[in-house]
């Protein structure tokens, strides 16, 4: 079980990373008052919950309904999550939320941006959807550990929350290099952590 419980909070840490989305949250709410950047982080943090439950809870039925097996999706699934670490160490990932970000404000005019980008993808993204999915399969379906799961993410979401209310001071106080670093060392331990979960399915394969 604890093996289980940290596991499964540092998944979600590095997959979400509750830091590196405080400059993009910056960006994406651009031009509004303090009331309006509260507004957009509460709703943005209820989505992404909303998404990262359903795949946590039903994830696993909708790949046996599209006949994938679980097996399988931990190895697509780990490759996925390593090339997310990849594009951390090299500095890809923050580029490519930045451009996300700049094309939703030129397309929406900051309107829904809660839900788009912030919701979607740059916290319940492919990484983050994939990550529940699998520690979910490796709860097996016991209701205890799957309740744990979802009280994690909750309470990754409350950090991010906490972060998006406080971005300034956060960006502040990582400055340029500070948020280089945090970056790259989430980016290895995730790495470590997309490895393990390809072992395990090809030891679930065998």
């Amino acid at each position: 079980m604890n093996d289980f419980v940290s596991s499964a909070l540092v998944t979600l840490l590095v997959t979400l990373d509750p830091p590196g989305l405080a400059p993009i949250f910056l960006a994406v709410t651009r031009g509004m008052n303090r009331d309006e950047r509260r507004q957009v982080a509460i709703r943005a943090c209820i989505i992404a919950f909303a998404i990262l439950a359903f795949f946590g809870i039903g994830g696993e039925w909708l790949l046996r309904l599209l006949g994938v097996g679980l097996p399988a999706f931990r190895i697509a699934g780990g490759l996925l999550l390593f090339w997310i670490a990849f594009e951390m160490i090299f500095e890809l990932r923050t580029q490519r939320k930045k451009q996300t970000a700049e094309t939703a404000i030129t397309e929406d005019h900051i309107k829904n941006v809660a839900a788009f980008p912030l919701a979607i993808p740059l916290m319940a993204g492919p990484g983050a959807i994939t990550a529940a999915i699998l520690i979910a399969g490796r709860a097996e379906g016991d209701v205890t550990r799957i309740a744990i799961l979802l009280g994690l993410t909750a309470f990754v979401l409350v950090l991010c929350l906490l972060v998006f209310l406080a971005a300034h001071p956060v960006a502040r106080l990582l400055g340029v290099t500070g948020n280089i670093v945090l970056t790259r060392l989430l980016g290895v331990i995730l790495a470590a952590l997309a490895v393990q979960f390809i072992i395990d399915g090809v030891r679930a394969v065998v």
